[in-house]
């Protein structure tokens, strides 16, 4: 496994972050997302990532379970904070003082631990005010409960503000969580200057734009049954809706060439290319299965050249979603399920 420092910090994370957004608690069965996690560990990864929200607080319980026993000072584990959880009361969302403390307190237990390592806003709170949400962050980094700071799909002037209250009150804002992959590049114009203008890095999901970049979905085919464009619960309209469309799959299948030509797998190419940005500290990967993490972590020992690199967004010219507006659409004006 190779390491990236996180943000302007001295903090090293795996270059593959294991996640589990959509299948902890959800997808996979106990028994198999433990298998999972000890196959992320046996391949080296050491960085893990998920989220209170994730099948409603049940994935955080499971990865705690799945890492216990594990030497705590030889992981990094992220998790987040914004969305509805439990009852979804009026509190039970947000980045309100109450949520965010609250929040960190349920984690903890659920993951099993005394801290984690990055403590993520999921989302911008537009209903609360950034200094009443950056002091919480702050007195959770002094009470030992978090490490740094992170945040997860907020826009360049956002991490602008937010790293300025982050310095007034002597915390490090390391990471942005955003989406990207060869299909999503809508942080490359603003995000990324802006990022490694103030010393943020990104840990980038779906970097296999949720499969569509495996070639798996073929056009004028009927999705694969059991894909995750089939599944309600896996982001299927996301992929229907955005990255799915016709003259998108026709550009995906010439990709195959240059994964051949670079000696890696489609999903390999495609998280070679994204940690082939050097903003980029970490890319997420999901399983289903203990094979595809050891799978999966080879794309580190090939990285992409920048003539492949090219190659892959001639290819994808004209079907990768580039507009730097999509940013601005991330985060709800209001808290979701609270009106």
């Amino acid at each position: 496994m190779k390491y990236r420092y996180a943000g302007n910090s001295g903090f090293k994370i795996s270059e593959i972050t294991y996640g589990n957004w959509l299948t902890h608690g959800s997808q996979v069965e106990n028994d198999v997302a433990t298998a999972c996690v000890r196959a992320a560990l046996d391949a080296g990864i050491t960085s893990f990532d998920t989220a209170d929200v994730y099948a409603n607080t049940v994935a955080e319980s499971v990865l705690g379970e799945a890492l216990k026993g594990e030497r705590r000072e030889s992981l990094e584990i992220f998790t987040k904070v914004f969305n509805a959880i439990g009852p979804k009361g009026p509190n039970d969302v947000g980045l309100s003082r109450k949520h965010i403390m609250e929040g960190i307190n349920g984690s903890l237990q659920r993951l099993q631990t005394d801290y984690v390592d990055i403590y993520q806003a999921h989302r911008y709170d537009y209903e609360t005010p950034l200094e009443e949400t950056m002091q919480a962050f702050a007195d959770i980094v002094r009470q030992g409960k978090a490490l740094y700071i992170g945040v997860s799909e907020w826009t360049s002037e956002q991490l602008r503000e937010a790293h300025q209250l982050a310095r007034q009150l002597g915390i490090q804002l390391v990471t942005n969580q955003p989406q990207y992959s060869a299909l999503w590049r809508v942080i490359e114009e603003k995000i990324v200057p802006t990022s490694e203008e103030l010393g943020i890095s990104q840990i980038v999901f779906s970097p296999v734009a949720q499969g569509v970049l495996t070639g798996k979905y073929k056009p004028g085919e009927p999705y694969p049954e059991g894909s995750r464009a089939t599944d309600s619960k896996g982001g299927a309209s996301m992929i229907k809706n955005t990255l799915a469309q016709e003259e998108t799959l026709v550009a995906v299948q010439k990709l195959q060439p240059i994964a051949d030509e670079a000696g890696l797998s489609m999903v390999q190419l495609s998280l070679a290319w994204v940690l082939h940005n050097p903003n980029v500290a970490s890319a997420i990967i999901g399983a289903s299965r203990p094979e595809q993490v050891a799978e999966n972590v080879k794309a580190i020992e090939k990285p992409l050249s920048d003539d492949l690199w090219d190659a892959v967004n001639e290819t994808l010219a004209g079907v990768a979603v580039t507009d730097a507006e999509r940013t601005y659409q991330m985060s709800p004006k209001q808290r979701p399920g609270t009106n």
